[in-house]
């Protein structure tokens, strides 16, 4: 009997949602991992979990269980992390999910720098603008921008990310350069996602920012469409820089509204509670906020 490896089981099955999605995060049988979870509720004289054919559901006592069991394997692992990092380096896998543009932009030159300075550091990358699941799809770090949801997830913050309006010489000399917010509202714009209505947000007199309305013929949930349609003279855009830039220092799009620039979003990494100690997701979190800050990569701040 090892009740700290119990807890872990434990906390996958309550992270992953099934015995068989957490089994396979584990390495072990779905049958291993069910008669363990049985074994600990027998020991424990209470039932952690609601069974059925379709879902588990947890109950109270479960649920407490749980965030205790949580507090304590990330104390356990931060212990035995402290002790090894004092005279062994990093090592392990981190599995990441990355917005695609930011990823496409920096993550390319970025990663192999920190595989070279952490020899035993293994990183398993998924590129997706989606918010992705960190518990349920079993992540231990995802990059995201812009304002984050409540959630029991840790944020901690990277970089900023400065962002931009723009369109083409080609549309600006057949529809006019628009010289306030609210004139946008006679343009084609392109905004990013698939809302029905849109809102381009300003910085307005006071403290009170200006929202504008803006319609265009074309949406996506990707900034590099987005650029490439602006270019095509489709319409005005506002995208992060690290998008949008090298167009901007060609002369393929030029920027517009700069006295009403918005403010920049917040680069963060995000990450479940269980993986606080963890010296793998850690140092990566450093080494960004490293490379970042100090201006290696445009675009971010």
């Amino acid at each position: 009997m090892n009740p700290f490896e119990d807890m872990r089981i434990f906390c996958q099955v309550m992270d992953s949602g099934s015995f068989t999605a957490a089994a396979d995060q584990l390495g072990l049988s779905k049958q291993f991992v069910s008669r363990r979870l049985m074994q600990l509720e027998e020991r424990l004289g209470v039932r952690l979990l609601n069974r059925s054919t379709r879902r588990l559901d947890v109950t109270p006592l479960g649920q407490s269980y749980y965030e205790s069991a949580l507090r304590l394997l990330s104390e356990v692992e931060q212990v035995e992390q402290g002790i090894a990092g004092q005279t062994v380096e990093p090592r392990g896998t981190i599995r990441l999910s990355a917005p695609l543009s930011f990823a496409m932009a920096h993550l390319g030159e970025l990663l192999p720098l920190f595989l070279q300075r952490y020899r035993d550091v293994t990183v398993e990358v998924d590129l997706s603008d989606r918010p992705v699941d960190l518990l349920g799809e079993g992540y231990d770090l995802a990059l995201r921008i812009g304002v984050l949801e409540d959630s029991t997830l840790i944020a901690r913050r990277i970089a900023s990310i400065q962002r931009v309006y723009c369109a083409s010489p080609a549309y600006l000399a057949e529809r006019g350069t628009p010289l306030r917010p609210e004139e946008l509202q006679g343009h084609d714009c392109l905004p990013y996602g698939h809302s029905r209505q849109v809102q381009w947000r300003f910085e307005g007199q006071g403290n009170k920012p200006l929202l504008v309305n803006v319609t265009g013929r074309m949406r996506v949930n990707n900034g590099e469409l987005l650029k490439d349609a602006a270019i095509a003279g489709m319409g005005i855009t506002y995208l992060p820089t690290f998008i949008v830039e090298a167009a901007l220092k060609d002369g393929r799009l030029v920027s517009l509204l700069d006295d009403f620039e918005p403010a920049p979003l917040a680069l963060s990494a995000v990450y479940p509670q269980h993986r606080q100690g963890s010296r793998p997701v850690q140092v990566f979190i450093e080494f960004l906020r490293e490379q970042l800050n100090r201006g290696v990569v445009s675009g971010a701040r």
